[in-house]
């Protein structure tokens, strides 16, 4: 694709960013064939192609417009059309530059501008598990439409108290201990039946996902180098914290943050004094599915599993942003799980993605139920007994229409597993 820079943006690092990924393009389309907003409503700018035509023209020097802006804001940013394009394109990282320009130059609305704040402040927010908590106590009280967004308050259960030689550290998350607390205990106790101790730095809080894609960058930056900083002793080694050696890894149970931690190195690669700590937090950092082959082969003998079906719904934060695809179900397979992914539209968007329920619910609920519906027919005309994931946002939403459980997977393998100690 040919460009011809703006002179506002030529020579600056998001100009010729931009300019490099757009010449990558060939207009081939294949990218429409697979987007979930394509899919929906069938405009040629609610799809890859389309949009990045309108970046191109406001690098090139045309003002956008909130017709622009909105075209951009319904992308899920899910990076299927990473996945099918043959070209290269890095489609996600532009988009990014692509929303930060044109929000500079489009001013929103009021309502806009202060759902987006409160969505970037309150749910990294401290303040955001006592709201939880209060939000479950009032739910038999709460519309469905705020209903959706508060689940049942959930029970832990115990975190291993046994130390290991070998330590990896757990991002925490910002709202999946308040929401879904299971989930991390979970995750620890699996870790330790294989010999392994989770560690998780007080002090390390939201990965920066959600302020970063809403279009609080230097925000979403900050919070990438408070949980470097976080890390870092561990990953050091230090007395006292991660043992002589360090960590031999950073664990990520929710693919959401996983896949905006590996890309730390990348975002923080202009900055001095983060870059190189970055690049190594990147390199260390490993979803938890990647660690399936090593934990499935020294638990095989002490997982007792129980009869009936797993959907095993793969968000796209695991199989387009971080490009992981097969590992849960092969495992839990090997394991004694029946565990299958559907046969259609497995690779589309579920419509969560962050906070995209909230910002564009119309089109988000259109694809829960889209997902639903072929979740339901993983094995044939009889639903699944229970769908799991591997992202607490796609838990949340997908849970939100339907009364079959939805769980991470993790979850149910830490079920059978302590149901044979």
């Amino acid at each position: 694709m040919q460009t011809h820079l703006a002179p506002e943006y030529k020579g600056t690092a998001d100009g010729d960013a931009a300019e490099a990924i757009l010449r990558k393009c060939v207009h081939c389309g294949f990218c429409t064939a697979t987007c979930p907003t394509y899919q929906l409503l069938g405009d040629e700018l609610d799809g890859p192609r389309g949009r990045i035509y309108l970046m191109k023209q406001v690098l090139e020097g045309e003002p956008p417009t909130r017709k622009t802006q909105l075209h951009l804001d319904r992308c899920l940013t899910c990076r299927n059309c990473e996945s099918t394009c043959p070209s290269g394109v890095d489609y996600g990282h532009l988009l990014d530059i692509g929303r930060k320009l044109v929000d500079a130059k489009v001013p929103r609305p009021l309502g806009e501008r202060a759902l987006r704040w409160a969505l970037k402040e309150g749910l990294p927010s401290p303040l955001f598990a006592p709201a939880m908590k209060l939000g479950q106590l009032m739910r038999p009280l709460m519309p469905s439409a705020l209903k959706n967004k508060v689940p049942p308050k959930q029970d832990a259960g115990h975190w291993p108290t046994r130390t290991h030689a070998r330590k990896v550290l757990m991002l925490a998350g910002c709202v999946q201990p308040a929401m879904m607390p299971n989930i991390n205990t979970a995750t620890a106790r699996v870790l330790d039946a294989a010999g392994i101790q989770t560690v998780i730095a007080p002090k390390a809080g939201c990965c920066g996902a959600v302020k970063f894609h809403l279009n609080d960058q230097d925000g979403g930056k900050a919070e990438m180098r408070a949980n470097i900083d976080a890390w870092w002793p561990h990953i050091q080694g230090q007395a006292g914290t991660g043992g002589s050696t360090g960590v031999e890894a950073i664990i990520m149970n929710a693919s959401g943050c996983g896949v905006t931690v590996k890309e730390y190195g990348h975002m923080l690669r202009d900055d001095p004094a983060y870059a190189t700590k970055a690049a190594q937090v990147s390199a260390l950092t490993k979803d938890l599915s990647e660690w399936l082959p090593e934990i499935s082969a020294t638990l095989r003998d002490k997982v007792a599993v129980k009869t009936g079906t797993m959907a095993f719904h793969p968000p796209c934060t695991l199989q387009h942003g971080q490009q992981l695809r097969g590992g849960v179900e092969q495992f839990l397979g090997e394991l004694g799980f029946n565990v299958r992914v559907t046969g259609c539209e497995s690779h589309l968007c579920c419509g969560s993605a962050g906070t995209y329920s909230v910002l564009n619910p119309d089109l988000s609920y259109q694809l829960r139920d889209r997902k639903l519906g072929h979740l339901n027919q993983t094995f044939d005309a009889t639903p699944p007994d229970v769908i799991v994931s591997a992202n607490i946002g796609c838990i949340t939403h997908l849970q939100s229409g339907t009364a079959t459980p939805v769980r991470h997977w993790v979850e149910v393998l830490d079920e059978a597993l302590s149901k044979a100690l």
